[in-house]
């Protein structure tokens, strides 16, 4: 199963509109493990942005906050806050955020139709 959350240009109130960001159900669900372990407020929720670095140039970056910032485009997904900066909006656009668990380990998993290339170790890419 895949929630769809929408990314765009933040209204007044701090929602989106415009395009389709999707995360998947385990992806949620480990989220919301990591939240209630961390015992966060009912504020707190799931950052995603984009950095310089990585073998490829940019990288993803991933964090759990307490509230929302300003320039924030946020999100509530099944009653997880998802937190993207205005200047990764872009670079997110169309990406779908996933968790597997397998044989060689586990981890969030970026499946991003905006990279032209991807590193190996799955947290890279470049556009």
């Amino acid at each position: 199963m895949t929630t769809h959350v929408e990314l765009g240009t933040p209204a007044p109130n701090g929602e989106a509109s415009g395009e389709v960001v999707t995360l998947s159900s385990t992806a949620i669900a480990r989220v919301r493990m990591l939240l209630e372990r961390e015992r966060r407020p009912a504020t707190a929720g799931l950052r995603l942005s984009v950095s310089d670095g990585g073998c490829s140039g940019l990288r993803y970056v991933m964090a759990l906050e307490n509230e929302a910032r300003p320039d924030d485009v946020q999100y509530d997904v099944d009653g997880v806050h998802v937190f993207v900066d205005a200047k990764s909006v872009g670079y997110l656009n169309g990406m779908q955020l996933d968790f597997v668990d397998g044989l060689h380990g586990a981890g969030f998993k970026f499946l991003n139709p905006n990279a032209d290339r991807t590193c190996g170790c799955g947290s890279s890419f470049s556009v």
